[in-house]
């Protein structure tokens, strides 16, 4: 994904976005959102267009991002999400009918769990350490081909802290030779300025939240 093709998005599914975004706005008052607005949109926006079938969200707190990826899935009429946590604020925060069939939420430590054998999209925001970010390039990095990839909490600054899971998620994808996108206001912030205009343009631009760090990245495993 890049800017143009982040756009795209807004413009293709700004519909069905202005209607999730009512639906979480509502929700809003009884979850604590971790994910800032443009980050959460376009990770709506991918799961919209690329239909995945299998999604596994690490880290789930108090499910603002599982609601947002669950919407994605029933706009799309397919999909089943599963999330890993070791603490199920999750649990009382998503509805029923949103659930639905469509996710299973397991309480504990991922790194000791059984993963689904095909994972079509993986969701990361939980330990934001070093080491955390050493497994999961490894146990599961290291099994995908081509997966799509969300990782939050990487860019709060213009770099990533050092010894933190985004300085060896940063290095790492270097090395791969993987590009990433991320609208984080202090790494891009012509980016972010851009998608604001876009969103301007579509009337999607009052903030649901009001945070504005946008620190995920978004990437293809290779």
């Amino acid at each position: 994904m890049d800017l143009a093709a982040a756009s795209d998005l807004y413009r293709k599914y700004a519909d069905d976005l202005a209607a999730v975004r009512d639906e979480q706005r509502r929700r809003l008052p009884g979850i604590r959102a971790q994910l800032d607005d443009v980050e959460a949109e376009l990770t709506y926006l991918r799961l919209r267009e690329l239909r995945p079938e299998t999604v596994v969200e690490i880290g789930t707190f108090h499910g603002w991002s599982t609601t947002w990826l669950l919407s994605a899935l029933r706009d799309n009429g397919s999909g089943r999400l599963f999330s890993y946590d070791v603490v199920d604020h999750v649990v009382r925060s998503v509805p029923e009918d949103l659930a639905g069939q469509r996710w299973t939420f397991t309480r504990g430590d991922v790194r000791k769990t059984q993963l689904p054998g095909n994972i079509d999209y993986l969701f990361l925001d939980a330990a934001h350490s070093a080491s955390f970010a050493r497994w999961y390039i490894g146990a599961l990095f290291g099994r995908l081909s081509g997966t799509p990839v969300s990782v939050h909490d990487v860019f709060h600054g213009r770099r990533p802290m050092p010894f933190s899971e985004g300085a060896v998620l940063v290095r790492w994808l270097a090395e791969q030779k993987i590009d990433y996108f991320t609208p984080s206001v202090k790494r891009a912030p012509e980016t972010f300025a851009a998608l604001l205009a876009v969103k301007r343009e579509l009337g999607l631009d009052e903030p649901i939240r009001t945070g504005r760090d946008n620190p995920m990245v978004f990437f293809d495993l290779a």
